[in-house]
């Protein structure tokens, strides 16, 4: 891809701009690492503190990222990053893990959820997702931060049978077996459900019926009528789906959190560096609104710091990422 460091001065402080506008605690970043020309995860952390970007998603843990987050008050999203089936089988495992990745930093790293598995419902792994987060509960407990530290894993939508419209909201058959227990857990111990939540790719496997507009914030006016609640965005309409899918199942009380959302700037459908712009600085700009169903905040975390140039396959998810490995913006954000 080009270089976009020739954006001005302006570009980086308008990005600057719009984490701060929509509110430290609304907003994140997920920092994948799966690049060989990355800057190092100290570097990194520096780029957060300096663009007061107020959270971070790590995909496993990492000692010199967990080092440089040291007295940021940046709240983190860790997943587990090992296989969940030992996890599930072998509490003495979970425990190393805490032992070895939260309690040397607990006390001045702000450690918020550890996701036991990334996208794994429906699948051959998801039985052992529940076992894992109890153990992962028990090693937390163990040191007594089960209450400041929630054990949540994270879905992608596809664990939604039905999500038009968003009152129909429903996980599927496929699903339902593993998430039951798992929303039981997380309203017993007051855990969100992290939720990947990604526009794009539905809209690209809807042409015929999901417009751009709606996936990328931009509709002039509600596109969905749902009883007496009106969608104006995709996004919206996904999370209240997902609301509506927990509500169904005793899940009333449980948050979502939605640990990825972005938008692709080449090797797609609609894979623009102008889409990916607009989508982000909505998204941006939005979280602080809620949604239809539920007005206030929403926890969200951009996908991704950086393009990942290793990740396989090859294609769209190469490209998700809001800076150069040299630091700079890929692009400018403004309202």
């Amino acid at each position: 891809m080009a270089n976009h460091s020739f954006f001005s001065i302006v570009a980086i402080n308008v990005l600057l701009l719009s984490f701060i506008v929509a509110g430290v605690e609304s907003i994140g970043v997920c920092y994948g690492m799966n690049g060989n020309n990355l800057p190092p995860p100290n570097e990194v952390i520096g780029l957060y503190k300096s663009y007061n970007i107020g959270g971070i998603r790590l995909y496993a843990p990492n000692e010199d990222a967990f080092q440089a987050l040291r007295g940021s008050n940046i709240e983190v999203i860790i997943d587990v990053g090992i296989d969940i089936g030992s996890l599930a089988s072998d509490p003495s495992v979970a425990f190393t893990w805490v032992q070895s990745n939260i309690q040397p930093f607990s006390q001045d790293v702000n450690f918020r959820y550890i996701a036991v598995g990334n996208e794994l419902i429906p699948g051959p792994e998801a039985q052992n997702i529940i076992p894992a987060m109890q153990n992962m509960r028990n090693a937390l407990q163990s040191i007594g931060l089960q209450d400041k530290i929630k054990v949540s894993t994270s879905v992608s939508t596809i664990v939604l049978g039905n999500s038009y419209p968003p009152s129909a909201g429903a996980f599927s058959s496929d699903a339902m077996a593993t998430l039951q227990p798992i929303i039981g857990f997380l309203a017993g111990t007051g855990a969100p459900l992290l939720a990947n939540v990604h526009p794009y790719f539905s809209y690209i496997g809807n042409l015929n019926t999901v417009s751009l507009d709606y996936a990328l914030f931009t509709s002039p006016g509600p596109v969905v009528s749902d009883g007496q609640l009106q969608y104006q965005n995709l996004f919206d309409a996904t999370v209240d789906a997902i609301y509506a899918a927990l509500e169904k199942v005793g899940g009333n009380n449980v948050a979502v959190v939605v640990s990825e959302s972005g938008w692709p700037s080449d090797g797609g459908v609609a894979a623009t560096m102008e889409n990916a712009q607009t989508y982000v600085s909505n998204l941006i700009r939005h979280v602080g609104q809620g949604t239809p169903k539920r007005p206030g905040n929403i926890d969200a975390f951009i996908f991704s710091m950086f393009d990942e140039n290793m990740k396989e396959p090859q294609g769209t998810e190469n490209h998700f990422g809001l800076f150069n490995p040299d630091k700079q913006p890929k692009y400018p954000l403004s309202f």
